[in-house]
């Protein structure tokens, strides 16, 4: 060994026994964790779907941790002022993000994010998803999608669909099925699903998409008829209305989701733990009577899992905001 190659392995000794207690630390606090209560902020509301979910959900993986999962609403801005707030936490596992669709709509719909969706943050697991359902008038002359479409082909714009407002889920959801079926139709947007629903109701739309959760009381009701659902598979809920999928539209998969997430460099052992807690909470019989209940479909999955399928919705919803055109300064 030459007088350089001793020198070098002396250096990397000495940078050894610097990082060996800091690499022991990070161990031990992984293994230790969690030792005080965790932060949950909700980008919404409180009331709202995504709140309620996680009240349920975060109440039971309490059992799991020992420590209180403690639900910070913090809506604004479409959800990037709660977002911003996980992706600059410290990753240390004491502040998660439980939020929805709109974290991976606005990875291209917002124009300047005050973080990188993909590279600030991972997914601890996903929760649920929840199909939209095309509802129409009960006074509609249309009983099918393919009897809708073929009206929209043979007028353009000459019917409406509303929405809960320009960049949300049941718009670009309605751009994406305009889109695949290559028709045109004129968007009244509004400030929120209900307003929405309620046109349609009161005939002055001809066209919604939103949740099977909002959607499936007026369905029932006979205020209004269901055409189609944007499931992979139907719903349970409603067993007799097709999905798009089987109406000839294999590509138009569309559901509102939920998910936890954390800032990305979060230690694996960390989210790990996180990640066995959230599926045993979603496991539990109580958990999943107030999850199918608002039509929601439980999806425990791994920490992999979750990141694969949140990177490919980030992919999908980018295509449904190009082909909208809207944007968000």
């Amino acid at each position: 060994m030459n007088r350089l190659q001793r020198r070098n392995m002396g250096k990397t000794i000495i940078w050894l026994s610097l990082a060996l207690p800091f690499i022991a630390g990070a161990s031990n606090a992984s293994s230790e964790f969690p030792t005080k209560p965790i932060r949950v902020i909700v980008p919404f509301p409180a009331g709202g779907t995504t709140d309620q979910v996680a009240r349920i959900v975060a109440g039971k993986m309490r059992e799991q941790l020992g420590q209180p999962l403690i639900v910070d609403n913090k809506g604004g801005a479409g959800t990037v002022i709660g977002t911003q707030d996980v992706a600059h936490s410290p990753p240390d596992g004491y502040t998660l993000l439980w939020t929805a669709t709109p974290l991976a709509i606005n990875a291209s719909l917002v124009k300047k994010l005050p973080f990188d969706t993909l590279r600030d943050l991972t997914m601890v697991g996903n929760v649920a998803a929840v199909p939209l359902v095309l509802i129409v008038p009960p006074s509609s002359p249309y009983k099918t999608v393919q009897s809708l479409i073929q009206a929209a082909r043979d007028k353009p714009n000459s019917l409406s669909y509303g929405s809960s407002g320009v960049g949300g889920s049941a718009h670009l959801a309605t751009a994406m099925f305009l889109s695949d079926a290559g028709i045109r139709m004129n968007h009244v947007p509004y400030k929120g699903s209900a307003p929405a629903v309620s046109d349609l109701i009161g005939g002055h739309v001809d066209v919604v998409f939103d949740t099977l959760f909002l959607t499936r009381p007026y369905i029932q009701a006979g205020k209004a008829r269901a055409l189609a659902q944007t499931g992979s598979a139907r719903s349970p809920l409603l067993p007799d209305v097709p999905t798009l999928q089987e109406a000839g539209y294999k590509n138009l998969v569309v559901e509102s989701w939920h998910v936890v997430a954390a800032p990305a460099a979060t230690p694996p052992a960390v989210v790990q733990k996180l990640n066995a807690a959230l599926v045993v909470a979603l496991r539990t019989q109580e958990v999943k009577d107030a999850l199918v209940k608002q039509g929601l479909d439980i999806r425990a999955n791994t920490p992999a899992e979750a990141n694969r399928y949140f990177k490919s919705e980030v992919d999908r919803w980018a295509k449904a905001v190009s082909a909208s055109g809207a944007s968000v300064d």
